[in-house]
């Protein structure tokens, strides 16, 4: 490996000088980085060249890597700076001695699939993409619901209302899907989960289908004019009545180092205050 680009989250205030240090140690080991600034919305990839990634922020600044990465077959190595740290699994604190790891081939590489997307607009395919969390359509005003319909592999699931609509991969089941009350799925499980939002009807409950489903959202025209669509809540785009938004699997998954199934269930116990007890 002789090219890394280093991603560092503007919001974190000790990720320049962590992004600093890697490039001090990187050099020594005869690899050329670059830096990258990430604040929190961007839809530039400038991933082509390297060989590999470090992120040094968040789960939001693994995100924005692994859009870009995927489909070019570049692993992402996420070092942890947020809060919860269900992707970024390798902490601040274990940052060289996991490097280290990695560069000898010693660290596991995770495949995680990503949702692709594209939005249908009077027969024609207007913006297309994807995301390793979700795809969200939803009211661009809160509290305002939208009407769509929703189909599986062209078979109706019914025309639904609501303020929206979550798919999410299984590794995005414990971000804005579970919020909603949706379930938490292991990511070594290649799932899709519906998750409605707020919805009208009591009935009306999370569906977790197969990954290999093509899934089908047409805006109907309603009250409600303002309707987004948001990717891994960084990037929205807006919707009109009738445009119909495709959701499928991405042919290549994210590879992601260093994110084990250990520190899965690890996040979940710690940081979902998983006690196993009221009073433990």
């Amino acid at each position: 490996m002789d090219n890394c680009l280093i991603v560092y989250n503007t919001y974190k205030e000790e990720s320049q000088e962590l992004a600093k240090s890697i490039q001090v140690y990187l050099k020594g080991k005869n690899i050329f980085s670059s830096l990258l600034e990430f604040n929190g919305f961007s839809s530039f990839y400038p991933f082509t060249s390297y060989d590999f990634v470090i992120t040094l922020g968040g789960d939001g600044t693994v995100l924005f890597a692994c859009r870009g990465c995927a489909s070019l077959g570049i692993p992402v190595f996420p070092v942890n700076l947020g809060e919860f740290g269900f992707i970024a699994g390798i902490q601040k604190n274990e940052w060289k001695e996991s490097l280290d790891r990695y560069l000898e081939g010693k660290l596991a590489i995770e495949k995680r699939s990503l949702l692709s997307y594209s939005v249908i607009r009077d027969g024609a395919e207007i913006i297309s993409g994807c995301g390793l969390n979700d795809i969200v359509v939803c009211s661009k005003s809160p509290a305002r619901a939208i009407s769509f319909d929703l189909a599986c592999n062209e078979i109706s699931l019914g025309q639904c209302k609501a303020d929206g609509i979550i798919a999410a991969s299984s590794t995005g089941s414990t971000a804005y899907s579970v919020s909603a009350g949706g379930p938490i799925v292991d990511p070594e499980l290649d799932a899709i989960v519906l998750t409605p939002i707020n919805p009208f009807s009591l009935s009306m409950r999370p569906l977790i289908i197969n990954a290999n489903s093509e899934l089908s959202v047409r805006i109907i025209p309603s009250r409600e004019k303002c309707v987004n669509l948001t990717v891994d809540g960084q990037m929205p785009y807006e919707l009109v009545a009738n445009d119909i938004i495709k959701i499928t699997r991405l042919e290549k998954p994210a590879l992601l180092v260093g994110t084990s199934k250990e520190n899965f269930y690890n996040a979940l116990r710690f940081k979902l205050n998983w006690s196993g007890g009221p009073h433990a």
